[in-house]
């Protein structure tokens, strides 16, 4: 487990692609939006977010490769909120332990930094993901919303409140 670095937006790549084709149910973008995107894009994307003090992303590894991918964002709005998005481990590294271990450095990092609650948004479903993220103490938080236009796929927002209320293990 790692934070990517500003000179890895090579892996956040194409770790982003490759979920994006592996599951693409379980994302707001797709993978032809997001093919479309340029080096320099990429670059600036990480760069931004590897200085901006409000993001965290993290990649998981199965030796030296990198597996999986969550990135943590913390709310403008709201101090002591966070979001996850991007959550995803290559087929061949699940059940290891890489999406649990993402999961807890990304909530660890949140609370050091102040934040109360962790918010993510999950295809409905009895998922891997979902079961996961209960697993986690992640509870539904609101009504199902559609995962985008034209899509009949539905996503359960859910939280998980940190420190004393609640517990990231």
């Amino acid at each position: 487990m790692q934070p990517a670095k500003p000179d890895e937006w090579k892996t956040y790549r194409d770790l982003r692609l490759r979920a994006l084709l592996d599951s693409p149910d379980a994302f707001g973008s797709t993978h032809e939006a997001e093919a479309t995107r340029t080096d320099a894009m990429w670059s600036a994307r990480i760069a931004t977010a590897t200085s901006s003090g409000k993001d965290r992303v993290l990649f998981a590894f199965n030796r030296d490769d990198a597996c999986g991918l969550i990135w943590c964002k913390l709310s403008s709005d709201e101090p002591a909120v966070a979001h996850l998005f991007q959550m995803w481990v290559d087929p061949a590294s699940r059940g290891m332990g890489a999406g649990r271990a993402l999961l807890k450095e990304a909530t660890s990092w949140a609370e050091s930094v102040g934040v109360k609650r962790v918010f993510l948004g999950v295809t409905a479903g009895d998922t891997p993901a979902m079961r996961l993220y209960a697993a986690r103490g992640f509870r539904p938080d609101g009504a199902l919303e559609p995962l985008r236009e034209h899509s009949n796929l539905m996503v359960q927002p859910m939280s998980l409140a940190l420190g004393p209320v609640g517990s990231t293990d």
